[in-house]
């Protein structure tokens, strides 16, 4: 029987979820984010290579992605902090709420997001990208209940009983 991991920090349980999700769903690009207390950045903890500024937000253990004046991240990857709701796309170019890519982004082809969510609150965000065959449903609750110790986690981060690092 496999023995089931345990984190004793936020960051450890950033990494047990990328590897996990990507060997569950084949995705290609994951990344793992916390929603600092202090400004409301979007902070990814751990994180795929999808640009070339990837190597540098590695080499400092974080990438920032700020909250805007209006409360909001904004397009298709702040879709689901921004509404609460997990979603997947298989088609992301032409999702609604798509506003483009960043210069020197890899091209995204199949997209899957899950509001890390504890008592309604958003707390974080996992995003997936990318595995051989479009996402469905199962992805997605899988990712969902993935999420939901995550969630427990970054709770005991914010009331200061589980460390970050």
């Amino acid at each position: 029987m496999k023995r089931s991991k345990k984190a004793s920090t936020v960051k450890e349980a950033a990494n047990i979820i990328f590897e996990e999700l990507r060997r569950l769903t084949g995705s290609r690009y994951c990344y793992v984010t916390y929603i600092d207390p202090e400004n409301g950045d979007s902070v990814a903890i751990k994180f795929s290579q999808v640009t070339s500024q990837c190597a540098y937000y590695n080499s400092m253990g974080e990438a920032r992605f700020k909250v805007q004046k209006n409360g909001k991240y904004g397009g298709l990857l702040g879709y689901s902090m921004d509404t609460g709701k997990s979603f997947f796309t298989n088609d992301p170019t032409n999702h609604p709420i798509a506003h483009g890519i960043p210069k020197d982004h890899k091209i995204i082809r199949r997209f899957l997001s899950v509001a890390v969510k504890y008592d309604n609150k958003v707390l974080g965000q996992i995003v997936l990208a990318d595995p051989p065959r479009d996402y469905n449903v199962n992805d997605l609750k899988i990712s969902i209940e993935i999420g939901q110790p995550y969630a427990r986690i970054l709770q005991g981060f914010y009331d200061g009983r589980i460390p970050l690092k």
